[in-house]
């Protein structure tokens, strides 16, 4: 039951990253960025999101322990 709990989570977080990714892509080319540029928004995003997702895991892991 964990293990499944923890998968889901997983996917659920790299979901959310990739959407955050793509709508901060989407906007910097609207605002007028060339595509290296919004690639590298959006990879920056995917980044932040996925690290912001690990440190909230580690953190309630240390207060659930």
């Amino acid at each position: 039951m964990t293990v499944a709990v923890v998968l889901l989570a997983t996917a659920l977080v790299i979901v959310v990253a990739l959407l955050a990714a793509a709508g901060a892509g989407k906007l910097a080319r609207m605002d007028g960025a060339t595509y290296p540029v919004a690639l590298t928004r959006a990879a920056v995003t995917f980044a932040a999101v996925i690290t912001l997702a690990a440190t909230a895991a580690g953190a309630f892991a240390a207060l659930l322990t």
